[in-house]
């Protein structure tokens, strides 16, 4: 079993629990999302601040099984993947 910790910014908390659900989990609670062999815990953090720049963030807390973990990192990966300019 892996467990990673990752602070992920500038992605809404309720579009990341989306996003899982859409990798084929289901909401176990209000901040708990598990698929086969995996489960993602969220957690809001304070907003990051640059100057007068705010940009939401979560942590992330994943338990991922060691048959599905790099599939799973891999199609969250293009989920949360933004371009920029």
């Amino acid at each position: 079993m892996q467990k990673i910790s990752r602070e992920m910014r500038g992605i809404p908390y309720f579009l990341l629990k989306e996003y899982l659900v859409e990798l084929g989990g289901t909401l176990l609670d209000e901040h708990t999302v598990a698929g086969a062999g995996w489960q993602v815990r969220l957690t809001k953090l304070e907003p990051y601040k640059v100057f007068s720049l705010q940009v939401g963030q979560t942590l992330l807390e994943m338990e991922l099984e060691e048959a599905v973990a790099e599939d799973f990192l891999q199609r969250f990966a293009m989920k949360t993947l933004r371009a920029g300019a």
